[in-house]
């Protein structure tokens, strides 16, 4: 989405005091909620069964939870693709997907902040392109992100897809209520793509550009299918007979918690979640070693690889005078 380039100087308008707090209130909560309801689900765990089930996974289930896990940040770096091709910027390809992919593996660890929002800042303009740009990606990005989260967790909770345990039973109505809700503000944000004869809107001081339908919906396919991805690499590696959607399910209610805790890599709270939901299906021990081998392949690996890739972009952006020289400051609309 495209920021007025003044709009990014005005002052940014004082959040109201009660605001504040009650954010900083649902925070705290959770940060206190998360380690207490964690201990309460692990203290009677065999965590020698969780060492022997680690070891049982072969090679194969290992090269096949990389490949995954390759596809999916492969996936997520198609965002930055949308955004090249939104704002119309001469960075090539090849600079682009391995950019996004530190940023992606940065961000996963370190939250977003660090991998999405400054080492994304850093390294565009290292390469040449403007502020408002990275602006633009970015918030292309974002978007595709939580539409594809939106679409996917609005078929899953309205169709009721998700399999909970017998007491949480009362929670599957409010449930189906908040996947219809998703899946409303999907479908306007997809219809104002194709019928909106107005192209720009200003909210606050941003002011948003609509893409193309044709945009749109590879936004919503590109995030669908990175959630998706992520949701196959846990399916792997827990125990054969679970249903997949209540997996992604599952995966897709995990995050939002982690979003709302500010927990980097959402460490404490996909457990907790997991095993709130999954217990009654897979032993404990089971599920955690899942999410280690998930962590392990899809978090750690990766930003070791991401960090090495860092180094050499680094090194290279101040090569390549030439191509920042092209780069800065050309934009489009698609």
């Amino acid at each position: 989405m495209e920021v007025d380039k003044k709009a990014s100087i005005r002052k940014e308008p004082k959040r109201k005091p009660w605001r504040r707090w009650l954010k900083r209130g649902v925070t705290l909560f959770f940060f206190i909620l998360v380690p207490v309801l964690l201990f309460s689900l692990l203290r009677n765990v065999d965590w020698s069964e969780v060492v022997t089930t680690l070891q049982d996974y072969g090679p194969l289930t290992l090269l096949a939870g990389l490949g995954i896990a390759a596809a999916s940040h492969a996936v997520f770096s198609g965002y930055d693709l949308l955004g090249k091709a939104y704002t119309n910027h001469k960075l090539p390809v090849r600079y682009v997907m391995p950019l996004a992919f530190v940023c992606y593996a940065f961000n996963l660890n370190f939250g977003a902040w660090v991998g999405g929002i400054a080492l994304r800042y850093r390294l565009y303009t290292r390469f040449g392109l403007s502020v408002g740009n990275i602006t633009r990606v970015l918030s292309l990005s974002l978007i595709t992100n939580w539409l594809g989260y939106m679409m996917l967790a609005g078929t899953i909770f309205t169709l009721r897809l998700v399999t909970l345990p017998e007491r949480w039973q009362v929670g599957v109505a409010g449930l189906q209520l908040i996947g219809v809700g998703l899946l409303a503000v999907s479908f306007l944000y997809l219809a104002a793509c194709r019928f909106s004869k107005r192209r720009t809107w200003r909210w606050r001081n941003h002011e948003i550009t609509l893409p193309s339908l044709r945009m749109a919906l590879l936004q919503a396919g590109l995030g669908a299918a990175n959630w998706s991805l992520m949701a196959a690499l846990v399916y792997l590696l827990l125990p054969e007979g679970i249903f997949y959607p209540t997996i992604l399910g599952i995966l897709l209610v995990s995050s939002i918690a982690g979003v709302v805790t500010h927990i980097p890599a959402g460490l404490g709270v996909l457990e907790a979640v997991f095993i709130a939901l999954l217990q009654h299906q897979v032993a404990t021990s089971e599920i955690l070693a899942a999410l280690i081998g998930y962590r392990a392949i899809y978090f750690l690996f990766p930003l070791a690889v991401a960090s090495i890739i860092y180094l050499i972009l680094e090194r290279g952006s101040r090569k390549d005078k030439k191509l920042h020289a092209g780069c800065s400051d050309r934009y489009g609309k698609l």
